[in-house]
């Protein structure tokens, strides 16, 4: 990409690895659940979810459409899906790794506790059908929590290039940090990137990375720093529609060249819309306001009712893009 990227060059991925994180709530809520429905945390109760197969029809759906060129999956979906034959020109990858700050359960408290590393995947039995996986990293400003964290993923990076298995590198905002004002964060994951990496050869190296968007400055600052380094980064939150296609519009801008976005797409009235404006907004043919008009209009001719009325879908909600 160095001197001759383009908009057409951005990667896009739909992140449908939830069931790693969220368990059977992966897929969402199923629409029109009367209220009453709800539990007292506002998530909906038992048998009120999406199921595996609407949850793997969904990944199937934004395949055949092409507009995303990385479907990330849990191994046993991605093992699913590539069973079916194929994915066309969608590569497919696999979450090697699932960290106990990802462990989101409904009535659950981990995600409060400083990450500890721990991985289901077995890269073994990956390999037959997938040579790219994500690993992910938290770091906490913990020196006990970050010194295992970085050697569970040394250990990850030997046993996945004895096995030919490229990886792409997801580091986490601090989930628990200690001793770390807020506006510390961004500076710091930097530096926790960049010195994990300082040590790491060409031939274990990933392939980019994902990480949050912390401001404009702190991914400029990342993305400048070394061109070889690709850096993407993670939806977060599902936040409004405009959130979706602001965020997007304003990684890449300052330097982003993969969105890897989950919730947000997830979440969608109708995901094939979303996706479908996510090049024009990258390309310059759309302002991220007039995706999200766009998007309603799409949604009024397929007769399918929105989360928000218009006005308030053309709201900044996320305060990092709104501070830009």
């Amino acid at each position: 990409m160095a001197g001759r990227y383009t908009p057409d060059d951005f990667v896009i991925a739909d992140a449908k690895d939830a069931d790693m994180a969220l368990g059977l709530a992966c897929a969402g809520p199923v629409t029109g659940v009367p209220a009453g429905a709800a539990g007292a945390a506002g998530t909906a109760g038992p048998g009120r979810h999406r199921t595996r197969g609407e949850y793997l029809g969904a990944m199937r759906a934004l395949v055949a459409q092409g507009d995303i060129d990385i479907l990330l999956a849990s191994a046993s979906n991605g093992e699913r899906l590539a069973g079916d034959g194929p994915l066309e020109d969608v590569t497919l990858a696999v979450r090697a790794n699932d960290t106990t700050d990802i462990w989101n359960y409904r009535g659950g408290r981990y995600t409060s506790a400083p990450s500890r590393p721990f991985r289901t995947a077995d890269l073994t039995a990956i390999r037959p059908f997938c040579d790219l996986v994500l690993y992910s990293l938290t770091f906490n400003n913990d020196l006990d929590g970050d010194l295992a964290t970085l050697e569970a993923y040394r250990a990850f990076r030997q046993e996945a290039a004895a096995l030919g298995i490229r990886h792409f590198l997801e580091v986490f905002n601090p989930n628990a940090p200690a001793g770390l004002a807020a506006e510390q964060v961004g500076a710091f994951v930097n530096d926790s990137i960049i010195r994990a990496l300082a040590g790491v050869t060409h031939a274990q190296r990933p392939v980019f990375l994902k990480v949050a968007y912390n401001g404009p400055d702190a991914l400029a600052e990342l993305a400048g720093h070394d061109p070889s380094v690709v850096v993407g980064i993670l939806g977060g939150s599902a936040g409004t529609t405009r959130d979706t296609f602001e965020l997007l519009h304003q990684a890449e801008r300052h330097g982003a060249r993969v969105a890897l976005f989950g919730r947000k797409i997830q979440r969608a009235e109708s995901q094939l819309d979303l996706v479908s404006l996510m090049r024009p907004v990258l390309r310059g043919e759309l302002s991220p306001a007039d995706a999200v008009r766009a998007y309603h209009d799409a949604l009024a001719k397929a007769e399918i009712a929105p989360q928000r009325t218009l006005e308030a879908d053309l709201e900044v909600t996320d305060p990092v893009l709104r501070s830009a």
